[in-house]
């Protein structure tokens, strides 16, 4: 006889993912194996997957109307970094990426202002979701992240602003985009730009020119949901037109328990109140 697999059923995927099309509460047999399957051969050969319409209609309502409920609460934060998330280093040759400083303005909600009880706050801390993000990667262990201001963000670019090139501090990274943008606000990226040995620079230097010829450019809908080798992939978000800002949620994850980010990245990301809660702490 086959082991079933032990499933939560007050687990809050079961109620928002449109789990005939993506069959994640059970990837053991049937159809949910062939889906894992074909997503981890996809991770394997591009470093991306990407799920359209990943959440129900109705629920996606309810997560959007309660993502801009929540956004006037969000700081502006203006980010100055280089792409690898330190600050700019002018001592660098000036074809050194890490000398340039790059711009991200951003209205963001970091973990400890996102409430037990929202919507987006149960999505992430499904165990189920959780897994299945873990068996794409073919990942032994994976954990939600317990920093206290990135586990779990909410993002809105307002008109006129985008997301500047970076990599990630994470691995893998998640995103489900709410609320896109009425013009612009494509998500674009180098895949696997870089290794933990070298890095393309010939292509990195030509995406941070304008040229966006060898980048992956993905249109997404509201309810998709992405996976990404962020930590390895030199990405952003092209400028937002329209009226309305583009919302999404990041949602970070690792591969050890307990993992917390460094004071210094914390503080440059999320600006004074992140480092008066720090500095509170430290005192």
């Amino acid at each position: 006889m086959t082991a079933q697999p032990l499933i939560n059923t007050d687990d809050f995927v079961l109620n928002i993912v449109d789990l005939e099309r993506y069959p994640i509460a059970d990837l053991t047999q049937g159809a949910g194996a062939e889906f894992l399957a074909a997503c981890q051969q996809q991770m394997e050969q591009v470093g991306w997957c990407s799920f359209a319409d990943f959440i129900k209609p109705e629920q996606l309502e309810a997560l959007t109307g309660e993502a801009n409920q929540l956004l006037p609460e969000a700081e502006e934060l203006v980010i100055k970094r280089n792409i690898y998330q330190g600050a700019a280093n002018a001592a660098l040759a000036e074809d050194n990426p890490a000398s340039k400083e790059y711009t991200h303005r951003a209205l963001q909600l970091a973990d400890d202002q996102l409430p037990a009880d929202t919507l987006i706050k149960q999505l992430y801390k499904s165990d189920i979701l959780t897994d299945f993000i873990r068996q794409v990667q073919k990942k032994p262990t994976l954990y939600r992240c317990e920093d206290e201001f990135q586990a779990l963000n909410v993002v809105g670019l307002e008109p006129g602003s985008w997301h500047a090139w970076h990599y990630d501090t994470t691995e893998c990274t998640v995103t489900l985009l709410l609320q896109p943008a009425e013009k612009g606000g494509e998500f674009t990226f180098l895949a696997n730009s870089r290794t933990d040995e070298d890095e393309d620079h010939e292509a990195v230097a030509r995406l941070l020119s304008g040229d966006t010829s060898k980048a992956n450019i993905l249109s997404r809908g509201a309810g998709t949901l992405t996976l990404f080798r962020g930590g390895y992939s030199l990405h952003g978000v092209t400028e937002i037109e329209g009226s309305k800002p583009r919302i999404s949620a990041i949602l970070t994850y690792a591969e050890e328990p307990g993992v917390v980010i460094d004071d210094d990245i914390n503080i440059r990301i999320y600006g004074p109140r992140a480092k008066k809660i720090i500095e509170s702490r430290k005192a």
